[in-house]
């Protein structure tokens, strides 16, 4: 079964543009929302952040100490499992404004380091909050790699009507019907909505080309943490004070980290894949400086069967990555296997 959510808007002949989330009219009470992917928690997500919020529970980040527990191990920071909850559903729920309360949030299981979190989210019910906006009451259960639910959170959310979207409005966008590849969402034989994670290999077209969104911004603090973890000892990574003096004040994001963000950018539409097979043609046009923000298009050029893996097939695509000023930073060719429709691990995983 087919659903009719969504998630590309057609702006030109061929060209289509990545626009994820529901609109306020398309949710009904009633409805339930299956989230996909989920995200495996390790325990230097769970230690990080309980340092960085200067969390001084120590049961989260001395094992020793909660060896001594009735946990036995390091117990996951409760409002880390939230945070992730609440990211696992964002793609259903992209177009909204806010969460505008928490009204209850029940911790019923202990996380760990090494859990799988999913996250079903159930519409309780819906009003209008004003001409532009609605809003949402919504109960999400995050549910373990066990099935077993580990947290409920009941909340308000101001979603956009439709057309009234900030991106609609200012870049004139406007829905039309199209094919089923383009929906977010298949339904269910139980009647829930369960999310997709990118498009098939027989689905992708050459000549199509895909406006991926959103854009990334690269910060300060990842351009000097890529560097350094890299062993890269160019100062214009992370020597601020070096910037201030030769770079026109800005560090520069290492060239690749630049690419990897720029691919990642593209796996929405792209998340059939299977590996990278390689890049070549890569051209960095201009320096990425902390700050800026990095928005790509990919065209296909061209697709074949695998000879090898008969449930795959080979994409080969130009991407290019532009900037908030809309200056060309990169571009490349890549080619990569992926998925034939109806094969792969989803079905197995439960996507």
């Amino acid at each position: 079964m087919s659903a009719p959510f969504l998630c590309y808007i057609k702006v030109g002949e061929n060209q289509y543009r990545e626009h994820f989330g529901l609109d306020f009219e398309e949710f009904e009470a009633g409805q339930v929302f299956e989230h996909r992917p989920g995200l495996t928690i390790s325990q230097q997500d769970n230690a990080e952040e309980a340092l960085d919020t200067i969390n001084n529970a120590q049961l989260h980040y001395d094992a020793c100490y909660a060896s001594k527990t009735e946990w036995h191990k390091c117990l996951g920071v409760s409002t880390l499992t939230l945070q992730r909850l609440i990211g696992i559903a964002s793609k259903t729920f992209a177009r909204k404004v806010n969460i505008s309360a928490f009204e209850d949030v029940a911790m019923t299981r202990p996380v760990f380091g090494g859990d799988t979190l999913y996250a079903t989210s159930l519409i309780t019910s819906k009003g209008s909050h004003n001409e532009q906006l609605g809003e949402l009451f919504v109960t999400t259960n995050g549910i373990n790699q066990k099935k077993q639910v580990v947290a409920t959170i009941k909340y308000k959310i101001l979603v956009y009507k439709n057309g009234q979207h900030p991106l609609e409005l200012k870049l004139g966008l406007h829905r039309s019907s199209l094919p089923d590849k383009f929906c977010s969402h298949r339904q269910l034989d139980n009647g829930n909505y369960i999310e997709q994670t990118g498009i098939y290999f027989e689905d992708l077209e050459c000549g199509e080309t895909y406006e991926h969104s959103p854009g990334k911004t690269f910060s300060t603090e990842e351009c000097q943490i890529h560097a350094l973890r890299s062993l890269n000892i160019c100062p214009q990574h992370f020597d601020q004070y070096y910037a201030e003096q030769y770079t026109n004040g800005k560090l520069i994001v290492n060239e690749p980290f630049v690419l990897g963000a720029l691919t990642a950018l593209t796996t929405r539409t792209f998340g059939r894949v299977v590996a990278n097979l390689g890049w070549n043609n890569i051209k960095m046009q201009k320096p990425v400086y902390a700050g800026d923000s990095m928005y790509a298009k990919s065209t296909i050029l061209s697709k074949r069967e695998s000879n090898s893996r008969p449930d795959q097939g080979i994409m080969h695509v130009k991407t290019e990555g532009r900037n908030q000023f809309n200056d060309q930073l990169c571009s490349y060719e890549r080619t990569f296997l992926i998925y034939k429709k109806g094969l792969g691990p989803y079905t197995a995983a439960d996507y």
